[in-house]
């Protein structure tokens, strides 16, 4: 049973994905911006990343705001994805 367990991890090394080695994950550049009153996610994507599609755009600023809410109250500072 020893040698059955060191077989299948010996196995196992040789058949897991490969990792790249030395590549830092993917870095996003962000600036901050208060919420006006009227604002929405989706108007915050159109106005600072016009040439990407909004819906990833506000599903990157959920996600660099940690947001559990699509719902933006005036006066919040939030970012947003810088252009690139």
């Amino acid at each position: 049973m020893l040698a059955a367990a060191v077989l299948l991890a010996f196995l196992g090394f040789f058949t897991a994905p490969a990792m790249a080695s030395g590549s830092a994950p993917e870095e996003t550049r962000a600036i901050q911006v208060s919420v006006s009153a009227g604002d929405s996610l989706w108007s915050l994507a159109t106005e600072f990343a016009p040439d990407q599609d909004p819906r990833t755009v506000v599903a990157d600023i959920v996600e660099l705001n940690n947001l559990t809410d699509t719902a933006v109250p005036a006066g919040l500072q939030l970012y947003v994805p810088a252009p690139r």
